[in-house]
């Protein structure tokens, strides 16, 4: 018993040590990461309340280098005379006033300092600013009427989905418009599909969405066309012009897109003895480009004990009666009235006007590689041509950068 008692007297000095230096080690480890933790707040960086700061410094009193010690920015003197508020006891902002920044403060300025390049909370809203739809703003001159619209085939599904958006500026004959618009598949005249109609309105929304159903095979060779009508007190229907909208066009674009088209007018007079060809001509002589741009033909004789109606049209550019290049359009099927809606350039040099030509030449695919040639024309300087021919090539010359549209007879020759 005696011996247990010594042993535990022996011992608590042991644990007496031991627990003290349990304790310093503790002391040294809780050192050593707090000091981690903890910074020491710079001399005069702390922010005094709104109240103190409205005591030690007016809002009349301040001038350029007056702030609040915790306000890391100088007010420049373009807004010194204006008024600023608390939002807490840490943050001061500018009344709101005019949203505009000051001249100097614009990114051009050049005698504005630092202080001035950077204020807080202004923006200058040139940086942000967009260029404006010009689709809705210019319209050229004589313009019946400009028409939006979307297009999407869905090829799972062999659907067309057309959405017909608005239109703008319609010229109506009376000083009422009240609008409707008709949808054609062509080749197929006879179905059709018509919007709602919009009373006393010359600037319609219509916002109608239509379907079609067009197998994948032949909707390259269709063409959607939409008609746009006035309708009058007697409910007649009196055309203001029309669009024609090629949906190969379609098959080049992802998705739905968006589109406008100026309506033109549906020419009344009949074909001519062997149809008639619509095409635009540009000139740049910045870049020495000539352009031709094929867009439609009507009225065309076609062989009809040919097992199938392909139509194209080859471009040829000819100098000194010489054939420089040709170019041919995609062939359509199944049609007297093809559109194309394609566009051909080629190099000339402004020397070259004179003595260069421009023939177009519509061509009925037969057996084999064989054509049948249905008609031609040929546009180009008094040397070679007269009359509307020649007034369609110098009304390009006259006309730089702009296609200048025009529709033209075609004649039949034995020539090759």
């Amino acid at each position: 018993m005696a011996e247990q008692v010594a042993l535990v007297i022996a011992g608590i000095p042991g644990g007496l040590l031991l627990l003290l230096l349990l304790i310093g080690v503790s002391c040294c480890l809780w050192k050593r990461f707090g000091a981690t933790f903890t910074y020491e707040e710079l001399p005069g960086t702390g922010v005094p309340s709104s109240v103190q700061w409205d005591k030690l410094c007016p809002l009349g009193a301040r001038t350029q280098t007056s702030r609040p010690p915790g306000m890391l920015f100088v007010v420049p003197p373009s807004l010194q005379s204006q008024d600023w508020m608390a939002l807490s006891s840490r943050v001061w902002a500018q009344v709101p006033q005019d949203p505009r920044p000051a001249p100097e403060l614009l990114p051009h300025a050049t005698g504005s300092n630092l202080g001035d390049a950077c204020v807080v909370g202004t923006i200058n809203p040139e940086l942000y600013k967009f260029p404006g739809d010009k689709s809705e703003t210019n319209f050229p001159e004589g313009c019946l009427g400009r028409l939006w619209f979307s297009v999407e085939y869905q090829q799972e599904v062999e659907r067309l989905l057309v959405g017909l958006i608005k239109a703008q500026r319609l010229q109506a004959p009376s000083e009422s418009c009240s609008p409707l618009v008709k949808l054609h598949l062509l080749p197929d005249e006879r179905r059709f599909l018509q919007s709602k109609t919009r009373r006393r309105t010359s600037s319609p929304q219509f916002d109608e969405h239509f379907i079609f159903q067009v197998s994948s095979k032949s909707v390259t060779q269709r063409v959607l066309r939409f008609l746009v009508y006035h309708v009058d007190r007697q409910r007649k229907h009196q055309l203001l012009g029309q669009v024609l909208f090629p949906l190969k066009e379609i098959l080049e674009r992802d998705g739905q897109c968006i589109i406008w088209r100026d309506l033109e007018a549906e020419s009344l007079e009949p074909p001519s003895e062997f149809g008639d060809l619509q095409f635009c001509l540009s000139y740049s002589d910045c870049l020495n480009l000539l352009t031709v741009v094929v867009l439609r033909a009507k009225g065309l004789w076609l062989q009809e004990d040919a097992s199938f109606v392909s139509v194209f049209v080859k471009v040829s550019l000819i100098n000194h009666n010489k054939f420089v290049k040709c170019k041919k359009t995609s062939a359509v099927l199944g049609s007297a009235d093809p559109v194309y809606n394609e566009t051909f350039s080629f190099r000339a040099d402004p020397t070259e006007l004179d003595t260069a030509s421009l023939r177009l030449t519509v061509l009925q695919s037969v057996e084999g590689d064989k054509s049948h040639e249905l008609g031609r024309v040929m546009v180009g300087p008094y040397m070679y041509t007269r009359g509307k021919e020649l007034e369609h090539w110098n009304e390009m010359l006259s006309k730089p950068k702009e296609l200048v549209r025009r529709w033209h007879e075609l004649c039949h020759t034995t020539e090759p």
